[in-house]
């Protein structure tokens, strides 16, 4: 079978995004420990995600990229909290998305996942990307992916490929997809904070529970 990366966070849109490839590639998922205050959630949610859909797992620690960092994900700063009418307002959620930039986090990620691309001879890299987040970070709009994968072209000897099946969607119609392609999304986990129990006031709470809501799903 072709084999696949992801990067895979736990959360809702790579689960998703992962989840449309399941079935055509061999999956080995990759999950980023940078300091960040939710990364005890994210690993142990990724690897509960991972047993269930038989996808590989590994860990990979980037202390260094905590300590370089001025983001409120890894740092004593708080997170900010919103309100579900603060999403479509571009000016309070590009505040929001400045203060939780870590630097050139998915550069970063990518990178290393392509190393891992090549190393087991795998044809997609795959990332949870997508139309909505992408507005404010500029790391996961459509215009970086075309970018990154013209970059594969010309530095890696490999036919390797970033696919993000999320790219063009929003949150909500990111949980449809979800529910065509049977993406174990009631095991995501996509709060900020790290807490056992997800906050629901970090944007990436309200972002996800808006979505559910509009389509009348009951998860956190």
């Amino acid at each position: 079978m072709k084999k696949a990366i992801s990067v895979f966070s736990g959360g809702l849109d790579c689960a998703v995004a992962t989840s449309v490839f399941d079935k055509e590639y061999e999956i080995h998922a990759i999950t980023f420990n940078y300091g960040q205050k939710a990364a005890k959630q994210e690993i142990n949610t990724s690897k509960r995600i991972c047993e269930k859909m038989g996808w590989t797992h590994e860990v990979i620690d980037l202390p260094w990229l905590s300590k370089i960092s001025t983001s409120s994900l890894n740092t004593d700063e708080d997170i900010p909290e919103i309100e579900e009418n603060d999403l479509d307002d571009l000016e309070k959620s590009s505040e929001t998305a400045g203060n939780v930039w870590v630097s050139a986090r998915n550069t970063v990620f990518t990178s290393i996942a392509l190393s891992y691309a090549e190393s087991i001879g795998a044809e997609i890299i795959i990332v949870g990307w997508n139309g909505e987040e992408g507005a404010t970070f500029p790391d996961n709009s459509k215009e970086y992916m075309e970018e990154f994968n013209k970059l594969i072209d010309v530095g890696s000897p490999e036919k390797i490929r970033i696919e993000a099946p999320a790219i063009d969607l929003n949150k909500e119609e990111i949980v449809e997809l979800g529910l065509e392609v049977g993406a174990p999304m009631e095991l995501s986990y996509s709060c900020y904070k790290g807490d056992d129990k997800p906050c629901g006031v970090c944007e990436s709470c309200v972002r996800r529970k808006r979505a559910f809501k509009k389509l009348n799903i009951k998860y956190d």
